[in-house]
């Protein structure tokens, strides 16, 4: 395992800006939590099992974060990881509500479960941002919250209709919790990407893949990097946006 100052026994509480990704080990996620290294932030990296790809994350940042482990469908383990982050950093600045699953099913042979499981992620993202709201930001009264939503929540998809119910949960959210926070210093905003190059969308097949780029303008699949430097920019600088919706998509939406 590689090892950080903040992975001590004892760990020192870190003085520069602290942001919580997660899903931070790959994808969206681990290059979200490169962008915002190089922006000074300390990253705490949450992964559900994906250990190693964490860890590689950690080495890409040179160490300047931490690991945290919890499955966020499991309300407990999103507790413990809420425990974790106040051991390890003693604060959040920025939190990244990245962490998310497809099951693709058409609805005629979907699961009971396969429906509860895509919602309890939603649950997660609710019950960290509470959390952390909670614990952390409204005892300063500032911070961003920032949740990755998807193009299919506002465009639909064949096949995916718990995952796009959850995309577009996490826009109704970001929609609702930005008025609940007005007067406190707390921005909240979505960026919703289109189709990026991360394992789900490699996956597709070559036919799949042909009828999406024929909906996108820019006639490419768009990359992680392309995505993380908007997140950043939220993090960092955003200072006039709240309770908005940023399309990442090459032009295949617009909102």
């Amino acid at each position: 395992m590689i090892s950080s100052s903040l992975d001590m026994e004892n760990p020192v509480v870190p003085d520069g800006p602290i942001a919580i990704v997660t899903g931070g080990g790959k994808g969206i996620g681990a290059a979200c939590c490169r962008a915002l290294s190089r922006e000074g932030f300390t990253v705490g990296i949450h992964f559900r099992e994906s250990r190693e790809s964490a860890e590689q994350v950690l080495s890409e940042i040179n160490g300047q974060g931490f690991l945290l482990q919890a499955d966020m469908t499991d309300i407990e383990q999103v507790e413990s990881m809420v425990s974790q982050i106040k051991e390890k950093a003693g604060r959040v600045d920025v939190l990244v509500n990245n962490a998310g699953m497809c099951i693709n099913e058409p609805i005629v042979r979907m699961k009971v479960e396969s429906f509860d499981f895509q919602r309890a992620v939603l649950r997660g993202a609710w019950y960290l941002t509470k959390r952390v709201l909670r614990v952390f930001m409204m005892r300063i009264s500032s911070g961003r919250i920032i949740n990755i939503s998807s193009v299919v929540g506002h465009t639909g998809n064949a096949g995916q209709m718990p995952y796009t119910m959850e995309k577009a949960g996490m826009d109704a959210m970001t929609k609702s919790l930005s008025k609940e926070l007005w007067g406190k210093n707390i921005l909240v905003n979505s960026v919703s990407p289109g189709f990026i190059e991360t394992d789900m969308v490699r996956d597709l097949s070559a036919e799949i893949k042909q009828q999406i780029l024929c909906q996108v303008p820019l006639n490419r699949m768009g990359k992680p990097e392309e995505v993380a430097d908007v997140i950043s920019f939220l993090a960092k600088r955003g200072n006039y946006i709240t309770g908005s919706i940023i399309h990442v998509n090459g032009g295949m939406y617009g909102g």
